[in-house]
């Protein structure tokens, strides 16, 4: 991680523990908004603004699907790191990022504060024009993506349409607490008691979500919104991932009849299949040392042969 804007130590997954022996997710550190008329500073034009993802990762999955959704691919460019996770965590091959020439991911985050602490995660939205991170944080980016953009995005799609954010900020937070970061909390426990935590928090919320998407395509019904994004980046995980290296191993989602459904149907939409890598999610998860010391990727699951680039 940086400490003080220098490279410190070896990238490690697990930021801190609680006193429980639970995982703790950093906090994000960039959390600016583009805005149509740019009342914040950064104002929505083409050509402006660059992604930095990495296919592996859930939380920047979201912003790339969210990017196809709404049909920003010429207004924002993007660069995809390397699978693997280094000593130096995320790194870019050369020539992968074309707009700082970078390396590794860190190097992004020392060009915006060159003080920087603390880990460098995906994704990020940089600022070509003020040359620094817009945000870091896969929520807020978006919701960017839904209505920052103004007339540059496709506005007949609305992710997070009004009648519904009370009800999608809810589920929200509950899916983000048990099942989107509660396959980390199982995977990165350090006791015993944090595990089982964790795990009986995944598999009540499948089987909640198993139950609701009985009676709908989609979360909210025939409404797609930002909430069947963030639900979807970690079910497709779930089985090639979660399920062994994560020890969330109860059931897998092939094991769902309805979400399983869900999945099949979300993948039909280009924006969800050409934006997963099934691929670099095993490469991945799978080198990370702490829980993988071999750094064997396995050869299963059967599923969906996906090998989108992301962009």
């Amino acid at each position: 991680m940086l400490v003080d804007g220098k490279w410190s130590a070896d990238w490690h997954p697990l930021h801190a523990k609680d006193a429980r022996g639970g995982f703790v997710r950093q906090q994000s550190s960039f959390r600016n908004m583009v805005t149509p008329g740019g009342e914040t500073g950064f104002k929505a034009e083409a050509g402006r603004y660059h992604l930095y993802v990495a296919l592996i990762c859930p939380w920047a999955t979201r912003t790339l699907i969210a990017r196809k959704l709404k049909g920003l691919e010429q207004a924002i460019t993007v660069s995809v790191a390397e699978p693997e996770l280094g000593v130096e965590g995320w790194r870019f091959k050369d020539g992968a990022d074309t707009v700082n020439a970078a390396s590794h991911l860190h190097q992004i985050y020392t060009l915006a504060d060159p003080r920087y602490t603390g880990r460098a995660t995906v994704p990020v939205l940089w600022d070509r024009q003020r040359r620094t991170i817009v945000s870091n944080e896969s929520a807020d980016i978006l919701r960017m993506m839904n209505d920052g953009f103004g007339d540059l995005a496709r506005n007949a799609i609305d992710l997070y349409p009004a009648t519904l954010r009370a009800a999608i900020d809810a589920l929200n937070a509950v899916v983000y607490e048990t099942l989107n970061n509660g396959v980390y909390r199982c995977g990165f426990a350090t006791t015993q008691a944090a595990y089982e935590e964790a795990f009986h928090g995944v598999f009540q919320m499948l089987d909640e979500l198993e139950e609701r998407l009985a009676t709908g395509p989609f979360l909210f019904g025939e409404q797609l919104t930002e909430a069947d994004i963030r639900l979807f980046v970690t079910l497709m995980r779930f089985d090639a991932a979660y399920h062994g290296l994560f020890k969330a191993n109860l059931r897998r989602i092939a094991d769902y009849p309805n979400l399983s459904a869900y999945v099949a149907r979300l993948l039909a939409n280009p924006a969800f299949r050409e934006t997963t890598n099934i691929g670099h999610i095993k490469r991945g998860y799978y080198s990370i040392r702490s829980l993988n010391p071999s750094g064997i990727v396995p050869l299963g699951p059967e599923g969906p042969d996906l090998a989108g680039s992301g962009v």
